[in-house]
């Protein structure tokens, strides 16, 4: 079916069950940022790729709200689909429901599917629908009866990621949860978000794209711990291994009925925020609110995972090399697309030790492709490069050793002074947060602004966070932590020692092209006692052409210059012959000039 047509059936749907406007998420029972097919019914309605959003219908319009990242996608993939396209300066809050209240009048009814909104969703909408006079329902799955060509759930098997990555055991992890229970006087944790579940129990799957994770439920108590996936997707090896770690296997669908059965008496920790309202419904014992204790505890990276970290850099940074070599050499000469260097970077990733696939899908954005911050080049149509102009590559790769992420700003020809001052002061604020000591407590929030100050001082901004929390061989967008504004949960969160965040700035010109950077960058301690500072573990070198000196400061240049001989030194080993040779320009040292 069109979009239209889809529009037309959900209507109907609304009409027999006395709906008079319907919200349609982006996420799945688990509260996923990448979620299985199956889920995908945002994408399926409107037609709109991008992984923020929500759809709100009613009977005579429909509209769909996202955030800065994907405003200009938004706008070409809506195109005639009957669906407006709304912006959401904050994509915290929820600007649907006040549009659609401001639409709606008292008695009508506002549904949703309690299955796929979280608890805490539910219960803010739910209040925001009682103030206005509406009714609210999230119990309906109106996609259901219109989606016939819905796919099945992936039924591929898990495996164990070994501890020689992780540093630590399932048994030792959940004993850890264990502690966080008795000191909290709960008896049972339950973990709904994907990565928490697979960092609990050291599993890994191929369930959704780009993140390793299985579709699963799990609960943690002070007796027990069991895995609700389907027991078709567990081998004898992964079996034996959760077998010897005290977890039980149950099916996926009995997470309710076991909730359900709990023992009057005892008590359940319960994150609602990444709980789904129809999972939270089920459970009749106290509940105790809180945090997901593996959200927290998987952010700080141990020595284990560290030190492969900074492994698993070097071997992307030779990967980069080898797809940029490719590039410079190709381009010009042959036809080349965008989505020809998205399958270059792949192919040559694939040839690291390790490698698994793609984190995400890899951005190659070619002069105003780049303004679409999170613009992903359709394998057809997709433009060609030319040897002019400039191009954003921010891509990312999963190895058993770790999760990478990266974006690197090119100009493939002699650029305009205004694209050198914008990428220099971009690098600036990339090299002030880099270098940052701060004291222990400081929230990511504070740090946020340090990325921001140099482009600050011409009256420039971007509109996107400066980083986010990443995961280890996990998901490539991991809470809680980041640099963002205060008033976000990534804003709010204290850096602590061991966290992994991406740091990019950028800047964006629409129909002209995007600029960012981003290195990831692991928390530590700093000399200065009680205070800390990072350590930049992403190994590529900046583009020479587009570095304008005179803006930077001779502290600026030192840390450029060491950077490229810290990637130099990690990065040579692994390439060879003509690679090598003109790998070695790029990490060439910088000049200061007054």
């Amino acid at each position: 079916m069109l979009p239209n047509q889809k529009l037309e059936s959900l209507r109907k749907e609304m009409s027999v069950h006395h709906v008079d406007a319907y919200i349609i998420p982006s996420t799945d029972p688990h509260q996923s940022e990448y979620v299985a097919e199956y889920w995908q019914s945002r994408k399926w309605i409107s037609g709109f790729t991008g992984s923020a959003g929500t759809v709100g219908v009613m009977a005579d319009e429909a509209g769909l709200w996202t955030d800065s990242r994907y405003y200009l996608q938004a706008e070409q993939e809506l195109q005639g689909t009957g669906i407006s396209m709304f912006k959401m300066p904050n994509q915290f809050e929820p600007l649907y429901l006040n549009y659609i209240i401001s639409k709606l009048t008292k008695g009508q009814t506002v549904a949703v599917d309690g299955q796929v909104w979280s608890q805490s969703a539910c219960e803010n909408m739910a209040a925001m629908c009682q103030k206005a006079g509406l009714l609210f329902r999230q119990d309906l799955d109106l996609i259901a009866n219109i989606r016939q060509d819905r796919p099945a759930l992936s039924d591929s098997m898990i495996f164990i990621h070994d501890t020689k990555y992780t540093g630590t055991s399932a048994a030792q992890k959940i004993e850890i949860i264990r502690e966080k229970l008795r000191s909290e006087k709960v008896d049972y944790h339950l973990i709904t978000a994907l990565d928490d579940i697979a960092w609990t129990f050291n599993i890994r799957g191929n369930d959704v794209d780009y993140n390793p994770v299985a579709v699963a439920f799990a609960i943690v108590g002070l007796q027990e711990a069991i895995l609700f996936i389907q027991p078709s997707k567990v081998g004898n090896e992964a079996g034996q291994y959760l077998k010897d770690n005290g977890i039980q296997i149950f099916p996926y669908d009995e997470i309710g009925l076991f909730l359900t059965n709990l023992s009057p008496e005892t008590s359940v920790l319960v994150d609602p925020t990444i709980c789904s309202a129809a999972i939270y419904q089920t459970i009749k014992v106290s509940i105790k609110n809180g945090a997901s204790i593996p959200k927290k505890e998987k952010a700080i990276k141990n020595n284990t995972e560290a030190a492969h970290i900074r492994h698993v850099m070097a071997k992307d940074g030779a990967a980069l090399a080898n797809t940029f070599y490719w590039l410079e050499n190709i381009i010009g000469k042959e036809t080349i697309t965008e989505y020809q260097v998205l399958e270059q970077l792949a192919h040559f990733r694939s040839q690291q030790e390790l490698y698994i696939s793609e984190s995400f899908g890899a951005i190659i954005g070619y002069k105003g492709n780049g303004a679409i911050i999170h613009y992903a080049p359709p394998k057809e149509g997709s433009s060609q490069i030319q040897p002019e102009g400039i191009l954003l590559v921010d891509s990312g790769g999963q190895y058993l050793d770790g999760t990478t992420d990266i974006t690197r700003t090119f100009s493939l020809d002699d650029p305009k002074p205004e694209a050198k001052k914008h990428y220099t002061l971009i690098l600036k604020g990339l090299i002030a947060l880099s270098r940052a000591k701060f004291p222990q407590g400081t929230p990511g929030g504070q740090l946020d602004t340090l990325a921001r100050q140099y482009l600050w001082e011409h009256g420039l901004q971007y509109l996107h966070g400066t980083g986010h929390g990443v995961g280890f061989f996990l998901n490539v967008h991991e809470p809680p932590q980041g640099f963002a504004p205060i008033s976000s949960e990534r804003g709010r969160t204290i850096i602590e020692p061991g966290m992994l965040t991406s740091n990019e700035p950028g800047y964006y010109i629409a129909d002209m092209y995007g600029m960012r950077l981003e290195n990831l960058i692991l928390c530590t301690e700093s000399d200065i006692p009680g205070f800390l500072a990072f350590e930049t573990v992403t190994l590529y070198p900046f583009a020479h052409n587009l570095i304008e000196e005179r803006l930077l400061t001779p502290s600026d240049i030192q840390w450029i210059n060491d950077y490229h001989q810290l990637v130099w030194e990690k990065v040579s080993p692994l390439l060879s012959g003509e690679v090598k040779t003109w790998f070695e320009d790029q990490c060439k040292t910088l000049t200061w000039k007054d």
